[in-house]
């Protein structure tokens, strides 16, 4: 499966952004969709998951309440919205594609479980 993500951009402090990650090829091998971060200086880390048929979701505790992550099937597109975003939430954003099949939608958090990634797009968030 080969994914594109798009979305990001500059905002200030408090506002919001969407993020898109669009699949092609072969879309229903994947079991999750995720997205990840990575900071400038800082090691990627783990965002949000959602089972391919979108109902199963799981975000990181620490951006509970702010972030949410859906998938739409009939446009092979998993979303990220991102809302009172904060300076520390700049970062490169990376959705990825994993075909592990674990039984609990919280085990897909970790790197080394996602065979495909898509480029990453650039989330700036200004004080």
């Amino acid at each position: 499966v080969q994914l594109q993500a798009s979305g990001g951009g500059l905002v200030q402090t408090g506002g919001s952004l969407r993020l898109s990650c669009a699949a092609s090829g072969r879309t229903s091998d994947p079991n999750a969709f995720g997205w990840f971060r990575q900071s400038p200086g800082k090691d990627r880390e783990f965002v949000a998951v959602v089972s391919w048929n979108g109902k199963n979701r799981y975000i990181v505790n620490s951006l509970k309440g702010r972030f949410t992550i859906s998938r739409v099937n009939a446009k092979n597109t998993v979303y990220l919205q991102m809302n009172s975003l904060k300076p520390e939430d700049t970062a490169v954003y990376y959705c990825a594609a994993s075909t592990r099949d674990y039984s609990a939608i919280y085990d897909y958090t970790k790197i080394i479980d996602y065979a495909s990634w898509g480029e990453g797009t650039l989330v700036t968030v200004s004080s």
